[in-house]
């Protein structure tokens, strides 16, 4: 099956055998939600002895842990196959999976960057106060191998985070209100719907506009919803017609983001400029003196673009570690010259200057 065929479709059918027919290394982003197999056995009652509406679905069902290991292996080696070699993929599960989940993936040769906490604000309560609240669940975010070239987009995640780098607990509460799927009944559509918060922040981190990005349990659409306001094409494999109902009516009520609002913060790369070229370009010469902004260390140019102190000898970020007794020094913007008329002026403004005169860039 050729994966343009199903682009931005849900499919109704096995997610193994869909995954096997597609194309090999054909999507850039895999998020799964797989059976928990929470294994609840008795009914879970409030206080007041009500039933609570746990995953009791027949899908969540199996006969015993070798066989849910066994079920785990088989989609994950299917998920690899389709997954590009700079792909990644999230895997969300609870205690009572997400572990063993885990040692298949290292086993299958998957390389773990992170397992990010979901961190629920609204937890459901432990009502039997035997245990301490479930009030979170684990993501586990992985490449095909440690090489891989995968997507992260640092820059629009610190700037969701107020400007500071986001961390690996995300705070973010339930699937609840007009968000929640219902049947015909008004009760949940799904027992584990997640919320969209969840998706857009694993989707914004690790995919661009244009990235295909597969979802082998679809449930209620969630991948594919967030998806498609972002820009990005999905596959949604669910074998479940009622949730495939709902998953397609609530993807066809879905507006796209414009075009404009996709834009995203990324960190410009600079071209790398070494300390000789600013030697090359007559900016300093040999046995000129570099000083710190106290004008306390000093040490002399050399004609190799290297630099010599009282102390050390090497390169700008070398000599300026050992000046300060440090294990790591920004040379560029420890060292300074003297300017006849400004002072002492830091050695990174030749650097900006060669920059933009010699390579163009502001």
């Amino acid at each position: 099956m050729k994966t343009k065929e199903v682009l931005d479709v849900v499919v109704n059918a096995d997610n193994i055998e869909v995954m096997n027919s597609l194309e090999e290394n054909s999507v850039d982003v895999i998020f799964a939600d797989p059976p928990y197999n929470m294994q609840l056995g008795d009914s879970l009652l409030r206080p007041d002895n009500t039933i609570v509406n746990g995953v009791t679905e027949d899908w969540d069902s199996f006969e015993s842990m070798a066989a849910y290991d066994e079920y785990t292996k088989k989609w994950l080696t299917a998920a690899k196959r389709v997954l590009k070699d700079d792909g990644s993929i999230w895997v969300i599960g609870s205690y009572h999976n997400i572990f063993r989940v885990g040692y298949i993936l290292q086993n299958l040769g998957f390389w773990i960057l992170n397992d990010v906490v979901w961190n629920k604000t609204n937890p459901m309560p432990n009502f039997k106060g035997t245990r301490f609240t479930n009030a979170h669940e684990t993501m586990i975010w992985a490449v095909k191998n440690p090489k891989a070239k995968y997507t992260f987009n640092y820059e629009a995640m610190k700037a969701l985070n107020d400007d500071t780098q986001m961390r690996s607990i995300w705070e973010i509460p339930i699937c609840t209100g007009k968000e929640r799927l219902k049947n015909d009944s008004g009760e949940k559509l799904h027992p584990t719907q997640k919320p969209e918060a969840l998706l857009y922040r694993v989707l914004l981190a690790s995919s661009k506009p244009g990235d295909i990005v597969l979802d082998p349990f679809f449930g209620t659409g969630t991948t594919g919803a967030v998806a498609k306001k972002m820009g990005r094409h999905f596959i949604g494999i669910e074998r479940d017609a009622e949730y495939v109902r709902g998953a397609t009516e609530r993807l066809n009520a879905v507006q796209p983001f414009t075009a404009d609002a996709l834009e995203y913060t990324t960190k410009k790369k600079l071209q790398r400029i070494p300390f000789g070229s600013i030697i090359e370009h007559g900016m300093l010469h040999p046995g000129d003196m570099l000083f710190d902004a106290a004008g306390k260390n000093c040490a002399i140019v050399r004609a190799d673009g290297s630099v010599k102190s009282d102390k050390a000898e090497g390169s700008i970020h070398q000599v300026g570690a050992a000046a300060q007794n440090a294990a790591a020094c920004n040379g560029w913007e420890y060292w300074h010259y003297k300017d006849a008329k400004k002072g002492l002026v830091c050695i990174d403004e030749l650097r900006q200057v060669i920059r933009a005169e010699v390579f163009g860039a502001e």
